[in-house]
């Protein structure tokens, strides 16, 4: 008998329920992945189980850029050929990625972990923006490329850096238009971003 045509038991049920928590896995998906997984050898149920353990205990963030690292300080930072007088200022760790493959951008990075967004109560203190300061102290740091998502939160969040970056006399620049209103970095395909990069504005 198909083990698709049974009850499902209370194991089932539970990882149906915890797939269903991710984000863009609907009810349907979640069964899919779990029924596979039912049906997978059990070295390949535990290697993704082990998988995903390494990732919440193995898993840090670097103590410069703040973006989600194996090793301390994160590839990137411990790069001596990448030029350290830009930054570019990201709201996750998964928009470095799409930036990194167009091959553009050789400068370093800094993740706010967020956006600032009254209505969820989230404000520049629950950010990573004292950090950002921080690195202008040594006065190495000539340009900061903000490239926060165009949508609302982003633009809000990406003036009010601009509001506090301005008196330290560094040039700022914002991605170009050619990020469409309302989408985000994690989706955006290469050579969008490439020509966003290559056209940022002085803000």
């Amino acid at each position: 008998m198909d083990i698709r045509s049974l009850p499902a038991a209370e194991p089932i049920a539970r990882l149906i329920e915890e797939f269903n928590k991710l984000p863009g896995i609907g009810p349907k998906s979640a069964q899919r992945l779990t029924y596979h997984l039912l049906q997978s050898p059990t070295d390949k149920v535990e290697n993704l189980a082990k998988a995903i353990l390494e990732l919440k205990q193995n898993i840090c963030l670097c103590p410069i850029c703040f973006n989600i690292t194996s090793q301390v300080p994160c590839i990137i930072c411990d790069d001596n050929e990448r030029d350290r007088s830009k930054i570019c200022v990201v709201e996750e760790s998964a928009d470095i990625l799409p930036l990194e493959r167009t091959r553009k951008y050789r400068g370093l990075y800094h993740v706010l972990h967020g956006v600032i967004s009254p209505s969820d109560g989230i404000g520049p203190d629950e950010l990573k923006v004292n950090e950002l300061l921080a690195r202008f102290e040594d006065g190495s740091i000539t340009e900061v490329i903000l490239a926060t998502n165009p949508n609302t939160e982003g633009e809000a969040t990406a003036m009010y850096l601009q509001s506090i970056i301005t008196p330290y006399n560094i040039r700022i620049t914002r991605l170009a238009r050619g990020l469409p209103y309302g989408a985000d970095l994690e989706y955006a395909d290469d050579i969008t971003l490439t020509r966003a990069l290559e056209g940022r504005q002085e803000m």
